[in-house]
């Protein structure tokens, strides 16, 4: 009996002592595999080749995120640096930003959404082009398009709201669409072609929908243009079409021209409107520098421009040389009241005739604006000692 218990008593001591030990190992084995685990990379595990792959690209994507979440910390530690920056000369709300940075001018280039940002363009139009326009005018615009190349950049205003009508054509799918119903194209001018927009284009052309293009060639017409030093300009029009006024009716015998002769009394002076200095805005071409003269001119209200064009000649110096007609690339207002028809009927009356009114009324109220800010400018500078 004594010999069984005293047995029975060291087999619980032995257990115990191996428990003991063993817990110690597992302490120091684990101990050891901590400290060596941050030297551990992927690399060394055997995962399949696609895994492995689409690991590397998230840890690589992961780190480059990381690494450039706080570009601006020129400081040490973890606290973001960010210099204290008063730049008087850049753009206005912009002066808390380094020059460097700032992009005060765009375009209206069609960029893609996937590769490297340089190399989206394949080539970079020179000159912008505007049409404001119906659906049931695209077939004369699609003919007016085609006129152009690739170095002038197509745009789209629609003022019927309609646009996949023009999905038919090639060039449609690289042309800019803007749809706002029931809008003119000085109201399209005055909001989508703000002159750091369109800075980017030497030439401008704010064009009608209803125009003749036979004989016009637009690569020609930029070259005569150059030529003759025109920073406002338009094509001849044919005589027997929608004429107006004598300064743009087309002249057979010369390649451009600047002044002509109007009805007794209609001119003060030769070299003003509408004898010199002078063109209509139904095709209007404006060089980038002209253009963010008259783009400030425009009235947020007066949405038909007329008078506009006796005021062109307040953009450029001096006017009677830089304004012109050219003469051997010619073009046909078709008059067509598209646009018109978009008004409304009132008291029996057709909706091209309220419109009609609307551009009279403008005109006036355009003059009289001009008129008051001349003569608070002048007093003002009177007053200045």
């Amino acid at each position: 009996m004594g010999t069984t218990h005293r047995s029975g008593v060291l087999k619980k001591s032995n257990d115990g002592v191996r428990l003991i030990v063993t817990t110690i190992m597992g302490m120091v084995f684990g101990y050891f595999v901590g400290v060596s685990f941050p030297s551990v990379t992927f690399s060394k595990i055997t995962l399949p080749s696609r895994l492995m792959s689409s690991l590397d690209m998230a840890f690589a994507d992961e780190t480059r995120n990381v690494r450039r979440s706080f570009p601006e910390n020129l400081g040490s530690g973890s606290i973001p640096v960010t210099p204290k920056i008063f730049v008087p000369t850049n753009p206005r709300g912009a002066e808390s930003l380094p020059p460097g940075i700032v992009v005060s001018e765009s375009d209206l280039y069609l960029r893609r959404l996937w590769g490297e940002p340089s190399q989206d363009l394949k080539s970079k139009p020179k000159y912008l082009v505007t049409f404001t326009v119906g659906v049931e005018q695209k077939r004369n615009v699609n003919e007016a398009v085609k006129k152009f190349s690739e170095n002038f950049q197509i745009l789209l205003f629609h003022y019927d709201g309609r646009t996949s009508e023009w999905d038919e054509f090639e060039w449609s799918k690289r042309a800019v669409h803007v749809s706002v119903r029931k809008q003119t194209k000085w109201w399209y001018a005055k909001r989508f072609l703000h002159p750091d927009i369109v800075a980017a284009y030497d030439y401008i052309f704010i064009w009608d929908e209803d125009l003749g293009v036979e004989h016009f060639n637009a690569e020609k017409y930029i070259q005569l243009v150059r030529k003759h030093g025109l920073e406002i300009s338009q094509p001849g029009l044919e005589p027997n079409n929608g004429l107006t006024w004598q300064m743009t009716k087309r002249l057979g015998d010369r390649e451009v021209h600047k002044e002509t002769e109007e009805k007794p009394g209609w001119c003060s002076d030769p070299h003003l409107p509408p004898c010199a200095a002078f063109v209509e805005i139904m095709a209007p071409v404006f060089s980038r520098d002209a253009w963010r003269c008259v783009w400030h001119m425009i009235q947020n209200d007066l949405v038909h421009g007329w008078g506009l064009d006796f005021a062109l000649r307040r953009c450029v110096e001096p006017a009677h040389e830089k304004i012109g007609v050219v003469d051997s690339q010619w073009i046909i207002h078709q008059v067509i009241p598209s646009l018109g028809n978009q008004g409304e009927t009132e008291n029996g009356r057709p909706p091209w005739q309220g419109v009609r009114d609307r551009c009279k009324h403008e005109w006036g109220l355009f003059q009289d604006r001009l008129a008051s800010a001349d003569k608070a400018h002048i007093s003002q500078l009177q007053r200045t000692p």
